[in-house]
């Protein structure tokens, strides 16, 4: 895989927690909401500590959203 078709997960501004979901679901072309309820409904199948444990290691590692500039904006 060429570095330019590598993917890369940021978090999104469409968050709930720490948007972790939200910036999965975006780089995966789903939305949101289904990608929340599968976590949730995995997270208590799996007795919720490895959810919980998975969720904050991607909230560590992958990048944050991107800020939008607001200086060149005409007001």
């Amino acid at each position: 895989m060429n570095n330019s078709e590598q993917v890369k997960f940021k978090r999104s501004k469409n968050h709930y927690i720490a948007g972790v979901c939200g910036g999965l679901a975006e780089s995966l072309n789903v939305k949101p909401f289904y990608l929340r309820l599968f976590w949730v409904v995995v997270s208590i199948i799996s007795f919720i500590l490895p959810g919980v444990l998975v969720y904050l290691i991607l909230w560590m590692v992958m990048d944050p959203p991107e800020e939008k500039s607001t200086e060149n904006v005409d007001q």
